[in-house]
């Protein structure tokens, strides 16, 4: 929350998975969606008014589009923070400038929430008086909503310690004088590094280590594009099959990066191990671990991960000799084996009698 004065806004931060981002359907076929949202809501009780909430106006798109822009340009890519993000910018009580507290607060519940931004924002407006000359005028700074009324500027201005992320100007004046720009830019960076410095740093400085214990946890892991059918699996068998045991929700591009999102870390580790199994090539001496699923006559089948198995011989299974594969092993056991590579017949050959024990000695 970010109160100056009598204006205060109450800032909400979600965060999602990737695919949850905004999808765009316009003219610039190269912008399909929209990663990081910033929705601006103005009820009637923030100005003592009692009225029925409609759909978003002019006033709640526009304000929003501003703070959204503002904040852009410190938000960490992709690659750094793989999730959509969503702030909410709630209008609890106004006296002019809005726009620029829901910069302020967003940028707080944005470090709050553990999104690594660049650096923080802040946003003031500025206000001006004129005359009857150009030389007749005052600039005012961080206006209240009579002055905007009253007046005949209104210039908002966001941005970091460094330099200027957005600018949003209406006049009701002809025009303006290039003294008149110059002192309201130098107005609006005193003002804002007094936020940044001596407001909003007091109560955080910096974004969180680690995202809140009730976001969602995103692993990202990279495989081979021709590997994502087999992930995928036979009409989204395999893949719906990991879905269902770990509880977690996984999105595959085209490129082959592999997002896998939940709230259990450790649900979430399965299912990355998983994936990891299905796209490696088995290699000689690989220990795995997996689930009796079939017994033959000859032998058992392994299942390692959703859509990845193996067999193991009878004669493999076994240090002493069994007549039944049924002596040793049950549907549902979990086993370890070792792969020991191909065999007469080119198939990937396993066995359990050839597990080291952990007791073993050389």
């Amino acid at each position: 929350m970010f109160t100056r004065g009598q204006t205060q806004i109450l800032t909400v931060t979600t965060l999602a998975p990737l695919s949850e981002a905004q999808r765009l359907d316009g003219l610039d076929e190269t912008e399909t969606s929209k990663r990081y949202m910033h929705h601006y809501n103005f009820p009637s009780y923030s100005v003592g008014e009692t009225k029925p909430s409609r759909g978003p106006g002019r006033r709640e798109i526009g304000h929003g589009a501003l703070a959204e822009r503002a904040l852009v340009p410190v938000l960490p890519s992709e690659a750094e923070f793989p999730y959509a993000i969503r702030t909410v910018s709630e209008t609890m009580e106004s006296n002019g400038s809005t726009s620029q507290a829901s910069i302020c607060a967003s940028s707080l519940s944005l470090m709050s929430a553990g999104v690594p931004i660049k650096k923080p924002v802040a946003g003031i407006s500025c206000g001006l008086v004129t005359g009857d000359t150009d030389d007749d005028y005052l600039v005012l700074t961080d206006i209240q909503g009579l002055e905007d009324f009253f007046g005949d500027m209104d210039f908002k201005v966001a941005g970091t310690r460094d330099g200027i992320t957005a600018i949003q100007m209406d006049i009701k004046i002809h025009g303006l004088t290039r003294p008149i720009i110059e002192e309201a830019i130098a107005r609006t960076r005193e003002a804002r590094l007094y936020i940044l410095n001596d407001v909003m740093d007091p109560v955080i400085s910096a974004p969180r280590a680690t995202v809140g214990k009730y976001a969602p946890k995103i692993v990202q892991i990279q495989i081979d594009p021709a590997k994502i059918g087999d992930v995928v699996g036979q009409r989204g068998k395999t893949i719906n099959a990991i879905i269902e045991q770990t509880g977690v929700k996984i999105d595959i591009s085209d490129e082959g990066s592999v997002s896998v999102c939940g709230t259990d870390g450790e649900m979430i580790d399965e299912a990355v191990k998983m994936i990891k199994i299905i796209t490696t090539d088995f290699t000689e001496g690989q220990l795995l671990e997996g689930k009796v699923i079939s017994i033959k006559e000859f032998g058992a089948f392994i299942e390692f991960a959703p859509g990845k198995e193996g067999m193991v011989h009878i004669s493999k299974i076994s240090k002493e000799r069994i007549n039944k594969v049924e002596d040793v092993l049950t549907l549902g056991d979990v086993v370890k084996v070792v792969c020991l590579g191909k065999d007469k017949m080119g198939r990937i050959s396993f066995s359990m009698k050839d597990v080291k024990d952990e007791n073993d000695t050389k």
